[in-house]
């Protein structure tokens, strides 16, 4: 069964320079595995590759059931040099929730 990644996880994001940082939880720990199988830097670059010009990197954090990812060169340029409506970053969260996964039945 496909359904929104927000359905199984929460996520927070910000900012610092043209770096992001998104932080995602499952809400239940039988799901991180399907977190750390299914939302990978390669997932997010194939989805969001003109977006995230730079370097993913994914950090696990299983004794909290989430991941962090620090997206490089996410914000074009950042808060201070971007005309982009969202310079801090805040909607990274938002965005990935809404990519679909696979859930077992």
């Amino acid at each position: 069964m496909r359904v929104p990644l927000r359905q199984i996880a929460h996520g927070r994001s910000g900012d610092k320079g043209n770096r992001s940082n998104l932080s995602l939880f499952a809400y239940k720990p039988e799901h991180f595995e399907i977190l750390r199988d299914q939302v990978t830097p390669a997932r997010l670059k194939a989805e969001f590759g003109s977006l995230l010009q730079g370097q993913i990197t994914r950090y696990e954090l299983p004794h909290l059931h989430g991941l962090n990812f620090v997206m490089d060169q996410a914000l074009e340029g950042g808060v201070n040099e971007s005309l982009n409506l969202d310079g801090h970053g805040k909607s990274w969260s938002a965005m990935i929730l809404a990519l679909e996964i696979d859930l077992p039945s």
